[in-house]
């Protein structure tokens, strides 16, 4: 079993992520900004549901001093990530030129330089074994671009770009580097939608639905899993279609 990192995990898709790892038995520790209650709460849903060990995390992740010391708490209790998932991001919707600079430097930080926080930290020790997998959590936004959302749009296209580049640069040592374009999935970032937006976007979905966090911790699951051994550098939309 794996010690398994998910960053942005009290709610939504990442609690989904890490609760499908901890279904499998790995341990897994789970990360929060600012909310403790909430992540205190997540870490106690798995703890209740589940046998391996879990733990939370307060971090603000595009602080990489903040992003050292949790790595450098979860080595000392559970040894070196040997899986991590960068989930943590947050979402502006409006139109790009109302945007404030500092609106738009906090997507920034918020989506692409906590991915690249946490890898810088993660991977040494999976180079030193030889063995390990990131998985980066992007937005099919990022594959097409989108409207109303174009710094998170930039911002997941960054994170595409760089889950492609580090795949080639840690193939060499065993490490894999891939990611998960989502669409539009049952989460509280799209509660601010009407029912009538909720209905527009699922008549864009071959599927017929919004997709579930859970099932983004099942794919999560597989490409950390040795059935995934020979897949690196690649990007999977997990859209029902829509993309």
């Amino acid at each position: 079993m794996s010690v398994v990192l998910v960053t942005g995990s009290s709610k939504g898709i990442g609690f989904g992520i890490a609760a499908a790892f901890a279904r499998q038995g790995h341990t897994v520790v789970l990360n929060g900004r600012e909310d403790t209650a909430g992540l205190d709460a997540a870490v106690k849903k798995l703890q209740t549901r589940f046998v391996g060990n879990v733990m939370g995390i307060i971090a603000d992740l595009s602080d990489y001093s903040a992003a050292r010391d949790m790595l450098a708490e979860i080595e000392r209790t559970y040894g070196p990530v040997e899986v991590l998932v960068n989930n943590a991001g947050t979402a502006h919707f409006g139109l790009f030129g109302h945007m404030p600079p500092a609106e738009i430097s906090k997507i920034l930080a918020d989506n692409l330089q906590t991915t690249l926080n946490a890898s810088h930290l993660a991977m040494p020790g999976m180079v030193r074994a030889k063995t390990g997998c990131i998985i980066n959590i992007t937005s099919v936004w990022g594959v097409t671009g989108a409207s109303c959302e174009v710094v998170y749009s930039a911002a997941k296209a960054g994170v595409i770009g760089f889950t492609k580049a580090l795949a080639k640069e840690l193939g060499p040592s065993g490490v894999r580097v891939n990611a998960i374009a989502c669409g539009a999935f049952e989460t509280r970032m799209n509660d601010r939608l009407s029912a009538e937006d909720k209905a527009g976007f699922i008549d864009g979905i071959p599927l017929g639905r919004f997709g579930r966090p859970e099932e983004v911790g099942d794919l999560a699951v597989f490409l950390a899993s040795e059935k995934a051994g020979y897949l690196t550098g690649q990007v999977v939309n997990l859209d029902g279609g829509m993309v």
